[in-house]
């Protein structure tokens, strides 16, 4: 669901050869996927062993026999309420992706001078649609001891934005009781106190993986995703995985790549058991 709200090009350059923005992007693939049975306001609450799902529906609850399962629910960024810093909870904390939805999608500026937790160089995308409305960041933030990406990105946002990175960092509170007014933070043994009026998290990916781990076969311990072979199946014959719901924190083009390879996998069975019958 990127896509709709990633106003950035970037997109589609994998799959289509082209050099799309999200929404451009996420207009090909709807035309792609044109006369398929597409049920929006749909959620699967239960994924059961051969194949049963069990569906949450605005006409109530539905149960679907499937012969082949493919799992694509991709990853997600750790919000803060999972990691816990010191303060309240004013408006203005944010995930990249919400950040995305207030700017593409409904034309808002949430917040002109956060602070943007995380280094890795899907932190960096929150510049993006900040400077889409003439906000600049006031710092990165990252709790590695360096850059967790290329060294070229952060000077791009010293000298693109004027924000500062620092490294080794940690918030200690987020300040503020209706909305962010500040953020003290620790770095290199020092504690300094960052006036902004955001605070966006980003980083810390974690799987959309809770089906598997209600599955009996579960998750795998070290990239809390399922496990999958090199034709991307699990243990169950009926169940493939593709894309980052396997933890591998991919962009759009190579995830969509291997989801056309387990399309590809799931029809190889169901060609064969049509010609059992």
């Amino acid at each position: 669901g990127a896509g709709r709200h990633c106003g950035q090009t970037g997109c589609g350059t994998r799959d289509f050869a082209r050099l799309w923005t999200g929404p451009r992007y996420a207009a090909a693939l709807r035309e792609a996927a044109d006369g398929l049975d597409i049920r929006l306001s749909h959620a699967v609450t239960a994924l059961e062993p051969g194949g049963r799902l069990t569906v949450s529906t605005p006409d109530g609850p539905l149960s679907v026999e499937a012969r082949q399962v493919i799992l694509a629910t991709g990853i997600r960024e750790t919000p803060r309420s999972a990691r816990l810093p010191s303060g309240g909870r004013p408006f203005g904390i944010l995930t990249p992706g919400a950040l995305q939805r207030f700017v593409y999608l409904h034309h808002r500026l949430p917040c002109r001078h956060p602070v943007v937790v995380g280094t890795e160089l899907v932190a960096f995308s929150p510049l993006l649609p900040l400077r889409h409305l003439g906000a600049r960041p006031v710092a990165l933030l990252g709790e590695a001891p360096r850059l967790e990406s290329p060294a070229l990105v952060g000077r791009g946002a010293r000298l693109s934005f004027g924000a500062r990175v620092l490294t080794g960092a940690t918030i200690d509170a987020i300040l503020g009781d209706d909305r962010v007014e500040g953020v003290t933070v620790t770095a290199g043994g020092q504690t300094e106190t960052l006036a902004c009026d955001g605070v966006v998290f980003s980083g810390r990916w974690v799987p959309a993986a809770t089906l598997m781990r209600l599955h009996p076969l579960g998750v795998d311990k070290a990239t809390g995703g399922p496990r999958v072979d090199q034709r991307l199946r699990s243990g169950a014959p009926a169940l493939l995985a593709a894309g980052n719901v396997r933890f591998s924190v991919r962009s759009s083009g190579p995830c969509a790549i291997e989801g056309r390879r387990a399309g590809a996998e799931a029809a190889v069975h169901l060609n064969r058991d049509r010609g059992q019958r």
